[in-house]
């Protein structure tokens, strides 16, 4: 079996999805960015679907199972933690293992509130702790039409795919 520290030429690719439910008396981060309404999700840490659903994919190209692994939700040192922190700490591990990320492309799924006018600071924010150029960073958000738990304002999921080489 390849060693992925041996190889200049290895892509990997992983995939990430995460979800959370609306949640009184908590902040609505995603991307790391603190966005007016009014239920924030619930969660461990700051229940940032966007970060976990990247750290995730991340973790994924890399063959280093999930956040769940690295990041319990029984250890009471992440409780309230901010995501970035967490993704931070994921940059780390994908150093160590030798790879570096070639793009990262992301999908929120939510009905409201419309998220368009964060992209960019999401972006920064995103770029900026992985320590990559904003440019390989890409975010979509769409609704469901109103169907699903999504789409009657339930809760909030976000999907993501990272490309690492």
């Amino acid at each position: 079996m390849e060693n992925p520290k041996e190889s200049v030429w290895l892509m990997r690719i992983g995939i990430g999805f995460d979800v959370h439910a609306y949640a009184e008396g908590r902040k609505l981060i995603l991307g790391g960015v603190e966005i007016k309404h009014g239920e924030g999700l619930e969660g461990h840490s700051d229940a940032d679907v966007l970060i976990h659903a990247i750290m995730d994919a991340i973790f994924g190209a890399c063959g280093l199972g999930d956040i769940g692994i690295h990041f319990p939700d029984s250890d009471m040192k992440y409780k309230d933690i901010s995501s970035l922190a967490l993704l931070e700490e994921v940059r780390k591990k994908m150093s160590g293992e030798g790879f570096d990320i070639e793009n990262i492309d992301t999908v929120l799924i939510l009905q409201e509130p419309k998220v368009f006018k964060y992209f960019e600071e999401m972006k920064e924010n995103i770029a900026g702790t992985l320590k990559i150029d904003i440019a390989r960073v890409n975010l979509k958000a769409t609704t469901t039409e109103h169907l699903g738990f999504c789409g009657r304002g339930e809760g909030v999921a976000a999907q993501a795919i990272a490309l690492l080489k």
